[in-house]
């Protein structure tokens, strides 16, 4: 895995102190999820490589993988618009494992990370772990579950319903085949891959979140059964191995029970099932990272089930995950006198929200004021400068201007209240 830059601002203040709610990672990756992320960098499907692709040209990138005889690919359903869902199976063996992607058509990274796995399990020659779990798994993939929603990159399907909350009604074509999957494999283990937002922190006042886990509750009382339970070893081991590679950024997502969530009726339907939910990293806009985390971290959790190495976990590599925490801003000026023409300068922190949280694309001044107990995922301290708002920014009333919330976030951070003092740093993105 590259080296990933431990802060990433909107832009790199020359003079001001930036203070990261992100920190470093960890010392380096564990052996097994090096050999997972050295398989995601092999066998990459370079067809793909934005996290925004439709339908169609998704299974054009996997198509020379789905040649493989080791594939098989059954069509299964059809989305609202009629785009066809469809399965890939790999293996033979009696442990039968259910793994399904972006239900949520804005969520693709664990699309992306299952088109490199299937290009690894489709690749000529040998190899002692592919072997493995093709002997004692029998491995069923429903990729883009919500083809409607990619087409548009929108999380809901074409009749704007949340297909996450339709196992109980089972509405839509979409949510009606996973569960004829479920109900026709009847699978012991089962992967629920979501993308989650990119301003999620782990614990209060931790770094930003790059993927949460989650077994989840089953019932109400979230008691832990011996479906729950397993599928909280498994995710044990996951944490485990994420936690090597980008220590301090694995939180568990939050264990309510919902009645309507397929994860949650999956876990009671008697699939030990664990949630993955890829956030963001730093310096990462297309998630690529991610997907190579997601890569190794479903092939190591693969052969924990292969080899039943998952029964030797320790819980607790699961239990002392932080739980995800929001309300984060994306960027927060903090200790700068704001200059707005027409008036004199005033204290003033400025909150700042990108349209694109991953990417980091599209600021918009969210909140101004005190703004001292406000948590963000970078902090830029500016504190002796003055921030003016550049023309972009500002609603001209004569010689008087506002700074209005919503307005682009370019701003020039100076020394001084005037519009010709020494200019230290331009925030703009």
């Amino acid at each position: 895995m590259r080296a990933l830059a431990a802060v990433v601002a909107a832009a790199t203040l020359s003079g001001c102190a930036v203070v990261s709610a992100l920190g470093s990672l960890a010392s380096g990756p564990s052996a097994e999820m090096s050999d997972g992320m050295r398989i995601a960098e092999r066998y990459r499907v370079s067809a793909i490589s934005d996290r925004r692709f439709n339908h169609a040209d998704y299974w054009r990138a996997l198509a020379p993988s789905l040649r493989s005889e080791r594939l098989r690919v059954a069509d299964v359903g059809h989305s609202m618009q009629g785009r066809e869902l469809r399965t890939v199976t790999f293996g033979t063996g009696p442990v039968t494992v259910l793994l399904w992607s972006q239900m949520h058509g804005d969520e693709s990274t664990a699309s992306m990370a299952l088109a490199d796995i299937f290009a690894w399990l489709a690749a000529s020659g040998s190899d002692d772990l592919r072997d493995r779990l093709g002997e004692r798994l029998t491995v069923t993939f429903l990729p883009m579950l919500n083809p409607d929603g990619a087409e548009r990159f929108q999380r809901e399907n074409a009749a704007g319903i949340d297909i996450n909350r339709d196992a109980r009604r089972l509405a839509t074509p979409e949510g009606q085949t996973l569960k004829m999957l479920q109900e026709r494999l009847r699978p012991q283990f089962g992967f629920n891959l979501h993308d989650q937002n990119a301003r999620t922190r782990v614990g209060r006042d931790g770094r930003q979140a790059g993927i949460a886990l989650l077994a989840p509750a089953a019932d109400a009382e979230r008691t832990w059964g011996p479906v729950r339970s397993r599928a909280r070893l498994v995710a044990a081991g996951v944490a485990a191995n994420l936690e090597s590679a980008i220590g301090g950024r694995v939180a568990k997502y939050d264990d309510a029970f919902n009645p309507r969530a397929f994860g949650d009726l999956m876990q009671t339907w008697g699939t030990s099932t664990v949630l993955i939910e890829s956030g963001a990293l730093p310096d990462d806009p297309q998630k690529q990272e991610l997907r190579k985390l997601n890569v190794a971290a479903i092939i190591g959790a693969l052969n924990a089930i292969a080899t039943e190495e998952y029964t030797k976990a320790d819980p607790d590599d699961y239990e002392r995950l932080p739980f995800n925490t929001g309300g984060a801003y994306d960027l927060l000026v903090r200790g700068a006198d704001l200059v707005v023409p027409g008036a004199p300068p005033l204290r003033a922190d400025v909150a700042i929200n990108y349209d694109d949280p991953v990417a980091r694309e599209g600021g918009r001044v969210r909140e101004v004021g005190d703004l001292s107990a406000v948590v963000a995922i970078d902090t830029v301290d500016a504190t002796g400068l003055f921030l003016h708002p550049r023309n972009e920014a500002l609603v001209r009333e004569g010689a008087r201007a506002l700074l209005p919330i919503g307005a682009r976030a370019v701003f020039d951070l100076r020394e001084g209240p005037q519009v010709t003092s020494r200019l230290r740093q331009r925030i703009e993105r």
